[in-house]
């Protein structure tokens, strides 16, 4: 299962390492041109030209001034296409991962005229507010209907009237937003004449209720429309309003809705879509041409996968607040650019109208994600890692798939290695790090990898920005000749002599890898204090499943074995580490957060004789109570093979439990429900189990709200752990 808030997964990295890796590649934007980048800076926005990098304010604080003497404080911006207004986005509340609700302004840069669109709507309801092509109109939607507003009379229109919790227009449900990443739900045309949206029919989507004890002396039912693993999935469709006549025209796409997913729909050109169709499995994608004038849709591409086909990865930042799948045109809009699997590893294909496909990087690697592409000089960028999955660095290659890959990061810079490139293809944004590098960033030319300013470069502050080494990296080998990646902090003042306690810390399915060289890895913050002043080795370990670039059939060959297959390789890794003549076998933790929650569970419970103490934080305790999405893509149908959900679900083996467990969940959390807490506690109770128990009432997945609970967690967390698998060497 995965973790909340953008998502869990990310505020996780920060909450146990400090870190949040490439957390600078949404910090700025890029021109149209690409020689000038744009930041928002103490209540203004400038602009920074390159390669000298000198700024102009473009906004100030004076243009930014409401009536009220107050200024907005801007969340997130973006420019017309033309360049003179800026839509501004402010006063924003969370829906369910992010902030992706609040109000919006139009600041026309050549009057300076500031003015609110929306105007009469509830307060902080706009979402996904976009400017059209000519600069003319507003579109956003706001309590699940879409509208439009005229910029220059400020007249709103509702495209949609219809749109309630179950009736879900130019948005998405919550296991859409979840598990693909859609959120933004609309799209203008390129001629600002219609607007396609997708429109989600969650009326037989069965409430999930939360409840709220603690605000009320009565209880409040808090309900949230959730497919359940073997549910259908809330049909969807794609409509086009044309706004002369305001008529909706349902796209025609075949298949049954209960019974597919759309998660990707793009312009191409005023008369053509292209929609992607799953089927419910997700092993099977279909690519639809869909001609909006004649209401006729045309498979141009497809393919299909034994296992499942991911729509989008872990790799990619899908929890910006403005992410979006996005295809990418060439050739004019004849082909766009598509990742793939088929061959064995995830390749860049060219995919061309007429359903011809060219494979254009080739190779035992993994395309971790698309970068930049510049047709003129026939050259794509990309970040990949062929030689150790822990890290990433810049490649490039030939758009024509003719080349072979190269690799443009200095070879000095041994980890991981993050870029953000101009639409120009000239210049880039540089970000540098590793185990034991802080975090370090620099300006770059483009092919040469030149810094700007040799001054402020990397290299030049590379000495300053290490850190004495206290992660070893390691790898270790199961019996059937499988390689995992493993770091290991030991002991500050370690003597080889004494024995150690161990404590893993778990993820282990196939959303998230643990085993990364960035700067604070093997940091624990829930952890109050040093561990390793204090005595503990740590270790973390990616078995097979997680998401490491090394290729489909690592990734893949969980496919219907979560709580299996990564549970027998953590086992069998950790078999291996208690013969080191410095692990104490008699101290072994083991703790994780959702899915890593449910690994410590399956962990403890599975192999009683390996760990003697677990800490499960938020798990998922019985399969079928996650959302279809997920659970099926890496299951199959709780209705074709039942007994794999049964078997791999902590609670199947609860009754083996002979260690120390505490189990935490937040009462709130919409994610992974509490019901696993209750379910899990009432079969551990039937076989005479004693643990201990931590509900924090009314926390959602991070439990991260209210006065005082992450010093409350981190203080249960570290005298649990003190007290079960005491700290030092013996």
């Amino acid at each position: 299962m995965k973790n909340q808030l953008f998502s869990i997964r990310w505020v996780l990295v920060f909450f146990l390492t400090g870190f949040i890796v490439e957390s600078f590649a949404q910090s700025f934007k890029w021109s149209t041109e690409g020689n000038t980048y744009y930041q928002f800076q103490q209540g203004e926005i400038l602009a920074y030209s390159l390669p000298e990098n000198s700024s102009q304010v473009i906004v100030s604080q004076e243009m930014l001034s409401l009536p009220t003497g107050e200024s907005l404080a801007i969340r997130d911006f973006s420019f017309s296409e033309d360049g003179k207004k800026i839509l501004i986005y402010t006063n924003t509340k969370r829906v369910w991962r992010l902030d992706t609700q609040g109000d919006y302004w139009v600041l026309d840069l050549e009057s300076k005229k500031l003015e609110q669109i929306g105007k009469g709507l509830p307060e902080s309801s706009l979402r996904f507010a976009k400017l059209s092509p000519d600069g003319q109109k507003a579109a956003f939607v706001s309590e699940y209907n879409l509208y439009v507003e005229d910029l220059n009379s400020g007249e709103i229109t509702a495209l949609t009237t219809d749109g309630n919790r179950k009736l879900i227009n130019g948005t998405f449900d919550w296991a859409y937003e979840e598990e693909f990443a859609c959120r933004d739900g609309f799209q203008w045309s390129p001629d600002s004449k219609q607007i396609a949206f997708w429109q989600l029919d969650a009326n037989k989507i069965r409430d999930f209720y939360m409840i709220d004890n603690i605000d009320s002396v009565y209880s409040q039912i808090i309900p949230v429309e959730y497919p359940k693993v073997g549910q259908s999935p809330s049909p969807a469709r794609i409509g086009v309003v044309n706004l002369t006549g305001k008529e909706i025209t349902w796209m025609n796409i075949p298949g049954d809705p209960a019974q597919h997913y759309l998660p990707r729909m793009e312009w191409n050109n005023p008369e053509l879509l292209l929609v992607q169709q799953l089927n419910r499995k997700q092993n099977h994608s279909k690519i639809y041409a869909v001609n909006v004038p004649k209401n006729e849709a045309e498979v141009i591409f497809e393919e299909k996968d034994e296992a499942w086909i991911d729509v989008l990865s872990p790799w990619e930042n899908v929890y910006a607040l403005t992410y979006r799948h996005e295809f990418k045109w060439i050739n004019g809009g004849k082909e766009f650019l598509w990742l793939s699997e088929k061959d064995g590893w995830r390749h860049l294909y060219r995919i061309g109208l007429d359903g011809k496909a060219i494979e254009v990087t080739t190779g035992n690697y993994d395309v971790v994600n698309l970068l930049h592409v510049d047709e003129k000089a026939n050259r794509i960028y990309f970040h990949a890692s062929p030689e150790n999955a822990t890290q990433k660095y810049l490649y490039t290659t030939s758009l024509d798939g003719k080349g072979q890959e190269k690799l443009v990061t200095p070879v000095n810079l041994q980890g991981t290695n993050s870029y953000e490139i101009a639409p120009s293809g000239q210049y880039a944004s540089h970000q540098f790090q590793n185990h034991f590098t802080r975090p370090s960033s620099e300006w770059i030319e483009l092919p040469s990898h030149s810094p700007l300013d040799e001054s402020k470069s990397i290299a030049a502050n590379l000495a300053s920005n290490q850190r004495e080494k206290q992660v070893e990296f390691f790898q270790i080998q199961t019996a059937d000749g499988t390689e995992m990646d493993g770091w290991m902090v030991k002991p500050r003042d370690f003597d080889p002599s004494k024995k150690y306690p161990v404590v893993f810390f778990v993820y282990t399915e196939p959303w998230g890898a643990n085993v990364k060289d960035t700067y604070g890895v093997g940091r624990n913050r829930l952890y109050e204090g040093d561990m390793a002043a204090d005595g503990y080795i740590y270790i973390s370990i990616d078995n097979r499943g997680t998401p490491a670039p090394k290729g489909r059939a690592w990734r893949k060959s969980i496919y219907r074995k979560i709580g299996r297959l990564n549970i027998s390789d953590q086992a069998e890794a950790a078999k291996k580490i208690l013969g080191w003549d410095f692990v104490d076998p008699e101290r072994v933790a083991v703790w994780g957060w959702s899915g890593g929650g449910s690994a410590t569970l399956n962990l403890l419970f599975q192999y009683p004789e390996i760990y003697k103490t677990g800490i499960s934080i938020a798990a998922v305790a019985y399969q079928l109570t996650y959302d279809n999405i997920y659970q099926e893509r890496y299951m199959g149908l709780p209705q074709e093979n039942l007994e794999d959900f049964i078997a791999g679900s902590p609670i199947t083996h609860a009754k083996n439990l002979q260690g120390n467990l505490i189990y935490i969940h937040g009462t709130g959390d919409d994610n992974v429900h509490y019901a696993n807490a209750d379910m899990l506690v009432n079969e551990l109770i039937k076989h005479g189990k004693l643990f201990q128990f931590m509900p924090y009432p009314n926390r959602s997945h991070s439990i991260s709200e209210g006065e005082g609970t992450n010093m409350h967690l981190r203080k249960l967390y570290t005298d649990y752990l003190k007290k079960h698998c005491p700290p030092g060497g013996r």
